[in-house]
C-alpha cells in the first residue's frame, strides 16, 4: 500500500523549510491577545494554530497578553482569556508573559533607534500628523521637526518619560520614509503621552509604546520564531521586519499572516457585544447566544468540538465566510457517541392510564445511548400517572399524525403500548389531561408479537419527575434580514431566547452536574447552565437541536 500523502497548508510548508535550511533550530510560536474584551470563536483559530504549531513541530507555545493600552485593559479581561486558553487545551504551563513586562527593554530599543538617528520627537498634533501623512495616492510631507538633533530627541525624550508633558504633547516616531507608497511606514507613531494606570505596572509610566512598535520587540525578547497573525498586519509587515532589523536582534522572528475566521450572522465585535451587556439584552459577555469562548462554554460546546470545527476550516490566505451550521454539525458529531439519551418533556400534559393499578410502580432497563453500547443503560420508574409533550396528542389529527389521539395506540418508549380513550380540558379549552389504558401484555422487551403500532413517545413518571428550567436559543440576529440595519445597529432576533419553566425530566437527572451534556430524546443537546442553575432548581441550556442544514463534503 503506497505512503498516504498529508497535505500542509502553507505556513507548514514555511516553518518546514525554515527547519531544514537551518534558520530556526527550534520553533517558537505565541497567542498574544489585548485584554480589552472576551475572546471569541476567531481566536480559537489563532489559539489552536499557534499551539497546534508548537506541538507537530516539538517547539513552545507562549500565551503572552499585549497589554500595552490601558485605557481599555482589565484584570477581569485577563482571567477571563486565561480561562479560555486553558479550557481549549493550550498547555502554556501556567508560564503568563506580559508584553508590560518589557516597557523598560522598549524604552532602551526606542533610545537605540533615537541614537541610529532613526527616530525623532515629534510635535505634530493628531490632526496635523494625519494631515502631513498624504493619502494612497499623495506622498507625505515631512515634519518641521523631523531633523531635531540626537541630543535634542533624547532629551525630549527623556522629558516625556518623566512627565514634563501634557498628554498628546509630543510623540516619538520612526524615521522611515514619508514618500513610501506603504502608509505605515509613514513615519509611524513608537510613543505616545498618556497619564493611565496600567492593570500590571500601576503609575510607573506616563508614555507607552504603540502596538506596531511593541509587538516585534515582544516577539524578539521571547525568542518567537513564527509570528502568525491575520491578514489585517499583512501591510504593518514591512514596518514589523524594520524594527527587528533596525534594532539588530540576532534571530529576528518572521511574521506570517492568515485569514481571519469569519462566521455568518454572529456578533463578534467587542463594541457590539459591550452594547449589548451594557443595554442588559444579553446576560453578560458568556450569554449562550454569543460567540465568545465562554458563551460557547457555557451554552455546552466542548474543546474537542471547536478543534473539529478549526480542522474543517484550515488554514488559507483568502478570506471567506463559514456558515454557522457547521459549527453545530461539529458539536453534534462530538456528543452523538457521549451524550446519554434521556427523555424531557418540555410542553408537559399529564396522562393517566386509568387501568394500571394506582400505588404500582415498575423499572424498565432503558439503553443510554443506542450508538454506544458500552454506556449501558438506567432504570426508569413507570407509574399510573405520567407526563407527555403537549404536541404528541391531537384531538383532531392530521393525516399522518402517528401520535396521540381519541382511539389511536401508541408505544411509551421502553414500556408499553397504551390507548387514548378520553381528554379533559379547561374552560379555555386547552387540553388538561389524556386518559388511556394500557395493555399489559406489550411490555418492552417481553417479546410480544402482536399488533403494531406506527408511533413511540416519551414520558416522565410524574410519582419522581424533576422540575426544571429549560433555555431555547436562537441567534442572537436576525438571519432573515441581515446581521446590520441600515443605521449600523444590529439587527436583533427577538425570539433569540425561549424560556420555558415547568419542564419534567426522568428522575435520572438528579444530581446533573453543571456543565454536563444530554440529549433530551427529539429536542436536542442540553446542558446544566454553568451560571443560574442551582440543585433546587436545575437550568437547562440548549445547546444545539437535532436537525442539521450542514452537510460535510
Amino acid at each position: 500500500m503506497a505512503d498516504e500523502t498529508v497535505s500542509k497548508n502553507f505556513i507548514e510548508q514555511i516553518i518546514e523549510k525554515d527547519l531544514a535550511e537551518g534558520t530556526y533550530d527550534k520553533i517558537v510560536t505565541r497567542f498574544p491577545p489585548e485584554p480589552n474584551g472576551y475572546l471569541h470563536i476567531g481566536h480559537a483559530k489563532s489559539i489552536l494554530l499557534n499551539y497546534g504549531l508548537a506541538q507537530e513541530y516539538g517547539g513552545r507555545f507562549n500565551f503572552r497578553f499585549d497589554d500595552t493600552n490601558p485605557t481599555k485593559e482589565k484584570t477581569e479581561f485577563v482571567q477571563s482569556i486565561e480561562d479560555d486558553v486553558r479550557w481549549l487545551g493550550a498547555d502554556f504551563k501556567d508560564e503568563v508573559y506580559f508584553a508590560s513586562n518589557y516597557f523598560d527593554a522598549m524604552y532602551e530599543a526606542a533610545v537605540k533607534l533615537i541614537k541610529k538617528g532613526k527616530a525623532y520627537v515629534c510635535d505634530l498634533t493628531p490632526e496635523e500628523i494625519r494631515e502631513y501623512r498624504g493619502t494612497l495616492t499623495e506622498p507625505g510631507k515631512n515634519s518641521p521637526y523631523r531633523d531635531r538633533s540626537v541630543e535634542e530627541n533624547l532629551a525630549l525624550f527623556t522629558a516625556m518619560k518623566n512627565g514634563e508633558f501634557e498628554d498628546g504633547a509630543k510623540v516619538l516616531r520612526a524615521k522611515i520614509d514619508m514618500a513610501s507608497p506603504n502608509i505605515n511606514m509613514r513615519d509611524p507613531i513608537l510613543y505616545r503621552v498618556a497619564r493611565m494606570t496600567h492593570h500590571n505596572t500601576g503609575d510607573k509610566w506616563c508614555i507607552y509604546p504603540m502596538y506596531d512598535f511593541a509587538h516585534p520587540i515582544e516577539d524578539a525578547i521571547e525568542g518567537v520564531t513564527h509570528s502568525i497573525c491575520t491578514l489585517e498586519f499583512e501591510d504593518h509587515r514591512p514596518l514589523y521586519d524594520w524594527v527587528v532589523r533596525e534594532l539588530e536582534y540576532p534571530h529576528p522572528p518572521k511574521q506570517i499572516e492568515f485569514a481571519k475566521l469569519y462566521l455568518t450572522n454572529v456578533v463578534t465585535g467587542k463594541r457590539y457585544i459591550k452594547k449589548l451587556v451594557d443595554d442588559g439584552i444579553v446576560d453578560g459577555w458568556d450569554d449562550p447566544r454569543l460567540v465568545t469562548l465562554s458563551a460557547l462554554r457555557r451554552r455546552g460546546f466542548t474543546p474537542s468540538s471547536i478543534k473539529r470545527f478549526m480542522d474543517l476550516v484550515g488554514v488559507s490566505k483568502s478570506q471567506s465566510s463559514v456558515d454557522y451550521a457547521m459549527l453545530e454539525y461539529c458539536i453534534r458529531e462530538d456528543l452523538k457517541p457521549s451524550a446519554k439519551r434521556m427523555m424531557a418533556v418540555l410542553d408537559p400534559i399529564r396522562l393517566i392510564i386509568d387501568n394500571y393499578p394506582e400505588d404500582q410502580v415498575e423499572y424498565f432497563d432503558i439503553e443510554n445511548n443506542q450508538e454506544n453500547e458500552e454506556m449501558g443503560s438506567r432504570k426508569v420508574s413507570f407509574s399510573r400517572e405520567l407526563y407527555i409533550d403537549r404536541e404528541d396528542f391531537m384531538e383532531i389529527p392530521p393525516k399522518k399524525y402517528f401520535r396521540l389521539f381519541p382511539g389511536n395506540e401508541v408505544r411509551l418508549k421502553g414500556a408499553y403500548f397504551v390507548k387514548c380513550v378520553d381528554f379533559k380540558k379547561d374552560a379555555d379549552g386547552n387540553v388538561t389531561e389524556i386518559h388511556c389504558t394500557y395493555d399489559p401484555e406489550t411490555r418492552s422487551g417481553s417479546g410480544f408479537e402482536g399488533r403494531k403500532v406506527k408511533g413511540t413517545i416519551h414520558w416522565v413518571n410524574a410519582k419522581d419527575a424533576v422540575d426544571c428550567e429549560v433555555r431555547l436559543y436562537e441567534n442572537i440576529v436576525d438571519e432573515e434580514k441581515g446581521k446590520l440595519n441600515e443605521d449600523g445597529t444590529l439587527n436583533l432576533n427577538p425570539n433569540s431566547l425561549t424560556v420555558l419553566k415547568h419542564c419534567k425530566l426522568e428522575h435520572a437527572f438528579e444530581g446533573a452536574k453543571k456543565g454536563e451534556a444530554f440529549q433530551f430524546i427529539r429536542h436536542g443537546y442540553f446542558c446544566v447552565d454553568s451560571k443560574d442553575s442551582t440543585e433546587e432548581r436545575p437550568v437547562f441550556n440548549r445547546i444545539v437541536s437535532l436537525k442539521s442544514s450542514y452537510k460535510p463534503v
